[in-house]
């Protein structure tokens, strides 16, 4: 990951979240959150918001 560049933060449909280039199309499968920054800002929202790394489906089968 390089840190001249703007990120994007993508979240999938299992809750999992991903850092991304923000001039690259969003990959089939993801969708941006609306959160883009730098590494350091797009990573510290990452770990405020995915608190819980089990995949959506894990968690829903064990509720």
């Amino acid at each position: 990951m390089r840190d001249d560049i703007t990120y994007q933060v993508l979240v999938n449909d299992e809750g999992q979240y991903s850092l991304w280039p923000a001039h690259h199309d969003v990959p089939a499968g993801w969708s941006a959150d609306g959160t883009t920054g730098t590494k350091d800002e797009c990573s510290a929202h990452v770990d405020r918001v995915w608190t819980d790394m089990r995949p959506k489906s894990l968690r829903d089968a064990m509720s």
